[in-house]
C-alpha cells in the first residue's frame, strides 16, 4: 500500500484514519483518486478534494463514516449509492447488536477495504451483485448459530459465484490462532481470508471461459478433479509428501483451484508489502555482493516477464529482512514461507493475467491510484 499524508499539515498518515492527529482535520478516502483528503467538515453535504487537479470534482462521506463509524471512505456526490463502493459489497451482516458481532464487523469492513485497495489499484473488475447480477461480487458475514439450536451447522467461510462468505469467528484473534494450530496452518490472517476467497472469484472471471485455461491446467493441473473429494482426501491424510517443491503452501496441494486461490492470495500479499516497502523508501544497502539489496539481480526467471522478476527480487530481499526483524522481536518469522520454483512460475503467470485484465481508469476520474503492475514494473 502507498504511503499517506495530511494533505493540510503533511503528517503522516495511516489507511485506515478518520483524523489527523496533529491538526485534526477530519479525513476521508476517495478510491477513484488514491488519497486520504482532509474535509472541512464531516457531512452528509458534497464537499471538493484538497488535493491538485481533482477541485472540480465533489465527495461525500460513505454511510457507514456518519452511522456507524465503520467506514473512512468517500462516494462522488453524484453517485447514487449511499455506501462506498466497498461497503456496498456486503450484502449480509451478523446480529450487530451482540457487541462481539460489531466488533467482528468493523475488522471485517478493514480487510475489506485493504482488499478493494488492491484490486483497484492493479486495475481489476470490481462490480457489485446489484449492479452486475451476473459477474458482480457479493459478501456474507455470518456468524454460527447457537450450539442449541436445532440443526445448528457451521458456517463456512468460502466461495460461491461471486459470493464470498465470511464466518465472523475469524475476526476473533484467539478463535483464529486456535483455527491456524489446529489445522497446522503458519499464516492465518482475516485479510488472508479475503484475498483468498477473491481468488476464487477471479478464477471463474479470468480464468474459466479465457484462452487461459490451459495455460492454467500446464501449471496448475486439471480443475475438473473431483473437488469434494480433493478436499476431503487432503484433511483426512494431509499434503502430499515434499508438497514445498511444488506449492506455496500445504493447502495448495489439495485441488488446482486451491492452488489458484493461496498463489493468487500470496501474489496480493507480495504486491502490497512490496508498495509499502518502496513507498517508506526501504533500500537496502548491503556491506557484501551476496547479501539481500531491494534491487535487481542476476537471477533469471525464464519466460518470466521482467516486470516480475524484478518484483521477485525484491521479494526475496524483503522478506530476509522481515524475518529477521521478527525473530530479533522474539516473534515467529513475519513470512513462514519457502518459495519454490514451481511455486514461483504460478506467481509468474498470475503476474501476467492481471496484466492482460487491467482496466484503465474510466475518462470521469481525474487521477486513480497507480496501478500496482505499474509500480513493480519500475521497482528499485
Amino acid at each position: 500500500m502507498k504511503i499517506f499524508h495530511c494533505d493540510q499539515c503533511q503528517n503522516l498518515l495511516f489507511f485506515e484514519n478518520t483524523v489527523c492527529v496533529k491538526c485534526s482535520r477530519a479525513l476521508a478516502y476517495p478510491p477513484d483518486l488514491g488519497e486520504i483528503c482532509s474535509l472541512d467538515a464531516v457531512t452528509e453535504e458534497s464537499w471538493a478534494p484538497g488535493i491538485p487537479g481533482a477541485q472540480d470534482v465533489r465527495y461525500r462521506v460513505c454511510r457507514n463514516y456518519l452511522a456507524e463509524n465503520a467506514c473512512n471512505w468517500a462516494v462522488r456526490a453524484n453517485d447514487t449509492h449511499a455506501l462506498c463502493i466497498s461497503c456496498r459489497l456486503t450484502r449480509v451482516l451478523p446480529d450487530l447488536g451482540v457487541p462481539e458481532h460489531r466488533r467482528a464487523w468493523l475488522k471485517l469492513e478493514v480487510a475489506k477495504r485493504r482488499l478493494v485497495y488492491s484490486l483497484v489499484s492493479l486495475g481489476l473488475p470490481v462490480a457489485n451483485k446489484e449492479d452486475d447480477p451476473k459477474q458482480g461480487l457479493a459478501f456474507e458475514f455470518k456468524a454460527d448459530l447457537a450450539d442449541d439450536t436445532p440443526d445448528a451447522a457451521p458456517v463456512l467461510t468460502g466461495h460461491n459465484q461471486g459470493v464470498i462468505t465470511i464466518n465472523v469467528a475469524e475476526a476473533d484473534d484467539p478463535e483464529r490462532e486456535r483455527r491456524r494450530q489446529k489445522l497446522h496452518e503458519p499464516y492465518r490472517t482475516l485479510l488472508g481470508h479475503f484475498r483468498h476467497e477473491i481468488g476464487h472469484y477471479y478464477w471463474d472471471r479470468l480464468i474459466r471461459d479465457s484462452d487461459q485455461l490451459q495455460p492454467f491446467r500446464a501449471l496448475f493441473g486439471d480443475e475438473q478433479a473431483d473437488y469434494a473429494k480433493a478436499l476431503e482426501a487432503h484433511y483426512q491424510n494431509g499434503p502430499p509428501a515434499q508438497w514445498q517443491d511444488r506449492f506455496v503452501s500445504a493447502y495448495a496441494a489439495a485441488h488446482p483451484w486451491e492452488d489458484w486461490a493461496e498463489s493468487w492470495a500470496h501474489y496480493l500479499h507480495m504486491t502490497d508489502a512490496l508498495e509499502t516497502a518502496r513507498g517508506c523508501g526501504v533500500s537496502l544497502q548491503p556491506p557484501r555482493e551476496d547479501e539481500p539489496a531491494l534491487k535487481p539481480t542476476s537471477v533469471r526467471l525464464d519466460g518470466e516477464p521482467e516486470s516480475f522478476q524484478r518484483m521477485i527480487n525484491a521479494w526475496f530481499s524483503l522478506t530476509y529482512v522481515l524475518n529477521n526483524l521478527t525473530r530479533g522481536l522474539g516473534l515467529p518469522d513475519g513470512y513462514p514461507f519457502v518459495l519454490s520454483a514451481p511455486a514461483i512460475a504460478k506467481l509468474g503467470f498470475i503476474h501476467q493475467v492481471i496484466g492482460r485484465a487491467h482496466i484503465a481508469p474510466a475518462a470521469s476520474q481525474v487521477a486513480g491510484p497507480s496501478p500496482l503492475v505499474e509500480v513493480l514494473a519500475h521497482e528499485n
